[in-house]
């Protein structure tokens, strides 16, 4: 973990990340392409103390309840931004029912979290830290704590002009995750860009796997390959739900998203609990497909340890459960296709920037 004293106070990435990046025309699909600038929050713009406040609380113990988590307890910068187990850490007395969601490239997702229930990185920021299951702490106890230590006023001072507060701590830590946590070029970027000895030809084969047959880019479309909707891909019910502990933590959330009896829910309802619209039975958000490698075991409840899993769900049309997506439907995809497809999920791996620390 990282401490407020190792940040330095001369981050050099925000001119790197502000760059514009050029968005050629595509000439093998105008649905998946390069990554342009990512948006920026014009009431949060990226500043280098904005960035380097929105480090220090990421990795800051005092952000929970218990003083034992930060936001990369469930955010690994060494594994993908995200864990390597099916499902997040959770706060002391509770379990977590999903597997915590890469934050990489999360600046371009318009849905977050995996029922959607955040309406923007500096909103989330706050709910995950006041969430019981997640860090359980109080913001007004949290300022009172910081504003107690001249580093982080100072941090605040430098970054938004006042002393720390609520809207200001959510705002640092969208800015970072935003503007920090973007992937520089991959094989694909470059193969769009007219390389095309940049990818594989097993690669090349499953690109056109992924736009044709296997139907992939009906969701998994645009430059970070989302569609950022919510769809339900027929998977069946996690037997882990049968367990008392996942019962609880079942039953909690529907309790806090107002579903009716929530004491008698024994799935994961997905969007459903957003919109309490049946027609979002177990839809959950589309992930990006960008660093796929990096941020094993998939799904919203992180049930498959590997691509190959992944592509074999879709392979055999799902589980076929209530509400599933007509798309999702055997493909009857042959070996050689599958190992096709998974060669061009590989070649969507593009570099991080750098964490800058003092010790960098």
């Amino acid at each position: 973990m990282k401490s407020l004293d190792s940040i330095s106070s001369t981050m050099q990435i925000v001119a790197t990340l502000l760059t514009a990046l050029s968005l050629p025309a595509l000439a093998d699909s105008p649905d998946i392409g390069p990554l342009p600038p990512v948006a920026a929050n014009p009431d949060n713009l990226p500043t280098t103390a904005r960035m380097a406040l929105g480090q220090a609380l990421f990795f800051d113990n005092r952000i929970s309840g218990s003083g034992k988590l930060n936001c990369s307890s469930c955010h690994l910068p060494e594994v993908g931004w995200t864990l390597p187990s099916a499902f997040s850490v959770a706060n002391e007395g509770f379990v977590e029912r999903r597997n915590p969601p890469t934050l990489i490239n999360v600046g371009y997702n318009k849905a977050l979290i995996w029922d959607g229930r955040a309406p923007n990185l500096e909103k989330q920021a706050i709910g995950s830290t006041t969430n019981p299951v997640h860090k359980g702490q109080n913001m007004e106890t949290l300022m009172k704590v910081f504003n107690d230590d001249p580093k982080v006023v100072a941090l605040f001072q430098a970054a938004y002009g006042n002393k720390p507060n609520a809207d200001d701590y959510g705002r640092a830590l969208a800015v970072w995750q935003r503007h920090f946590l973007v992937t520089g070029q991959s094989d694909f970027d470059r193969y769009m860009e007219g390389n095309k000895l940049a990818m594989s030809e097993s690669a090349v084969r499953g690109m056109a796997v992924f736009t044709g047959k296997g139907g992939c880019i009906a969701c998994h479309n645009g430059p970070n390959f989302s569609d950022s909707d919510f769809h339900n891909i027929g998977l069946k019910r996690n037997p882990e739900f049968d367990k008392p502990e996942y019962r609880k933590i079942l039953a909690f959330d529907a309790k806090r998203m107002k579903l009716e009896k929530p004491d008698e829910v024994t799935d994961d309802p997905g969007r459903y609990l957003v919109t309490k619209d049946k027609a979002d039975w177990k839809k959950f958000k589309t992930p990006t497909l960008r660093n796929l490698a990096d941020t094993a075991p998939y799904m919203h409840d992180g049930r498959y340890a590997s691509l190959d899993a992944v592509i074999d769900h879709y392979d055999r049309g799902g589980d076929g459960v209530d509400n599933q997506d007509p798309r999702i439907k055997p493909l009857g995809l042959s070996a050689a296709e599958k190992a096709d497809l998974k060669a061009f999920l590989r070649a969507l791996w593009g570099p991080l920037p750098r964490l800058q620390t003092s010790a960098n």
